[in-house]
């Protein structure tokens, strides 16, 4: 299994990144995690745009789904024709969400390009068997659990403090894991996690490296991995980047 960051920037697209996205492949089958606001450009430098197999949205803000919008019309107006359909994954109500963003009538929507299905508590998409679990966040949010041939990936999406997170992440070779805020008094609960508190997840749950992602441009890099590190997480910690890639 590979992963590859195509956009790891929190809430908005920053100077470096798009907003979140992930390419995972594996015996030729390629899955997307995510497909927010700027990321369909920067992922043609890694991935042909009709060569995706599968989409899995974690929730509905903008920063996570958005560019299905251009990903529809690229695939609705291809020059040699509309290639065949492909399942988009997503919380309930995707399908109406993504047609009203795009100002499309509800029926068919987008449905002529993706064959849009609900997120289940456990499936399996390709090669890959996905778990999932709702996350503490304003909206309908869940972290996956990704597995093929004894690897695990976790991601978290978005999420506040979650016992549910770290069971979902146990043992896992990578865990993608959210960091939007620096740690500061009063920050609001059950949206986003701080830099240590993803060190914290990570330490319970037992994983083998993880990578700090959804990082918001306003906050120093540098602090967020400091404040990681300075948690009781002992393994490897790194930052995302666009074009980083993991061979699990």
């Amino acid at each position: 299994m590979r992963v590859t960051v195509i956009g790891c920037s929190g809430s908005f697209p920053g100077p470096e990144s798009p907003a979140s996205c992930y390419l995972v492949e594996a015996e030729g089958f390629s899955l997307l995690l995510d497909l927010g606001s700027g990321a369909l450009g920067t992922l043609q430098r890694y991935h042909g745009l009709y060569d995706i197999d599968a989409v899995c949205l974690s929730h509905l803000h903008a920063d996570h789904c958005l560019d299905l919008c251009g990903y529809w019309v690229a695939r609705t107006y291809c020059p040699d024709g509309p290639p065949p359909r492909i399942p988009v994954y997503g919380p309930e109500g995707t399908a109406a969400r993504m047609a009203k963003a795009y100002d499309l009538d509800p029926e068919p929507g987008m449905a002529e390009a993706f064959d849009f299905r609900p997120l289940a508590r456990s499936f399996e998409v390709g090669p890959f068997r996905v778990t999932t679990a709702r996350m503490p966040h304003p909206v309908e949010a869940y972290a996956f659990r990704v597995e093929h041939d004894g690897k695990v990936l976790a991601y978290s999406g978005d999420t506040g403090r979650s016992a549910a997170l770290v069971e979902l992440a146990r043992d896992a070779d990578l865990f993608l894991c959210e960091a939007s805020f620096l740690d500061q008094p009063n920050l609001p609960t059950d949206l986003h996690l701080t830099a240590r508190e993803a060190g914290e997840h990570a330490a319970r749950a037992d994983v083998r490296r993880l990578v700090l992602t959804h990082l918001v441009p306003w906050n120093d890099p540098d602090r967020s991995l400091a404040e990681a590190k300075a948690s009781a997480f002992g393994g490897a910690i790194e930052l995302a980047h666009v074009g980083a890639a993991y061979d699990l």
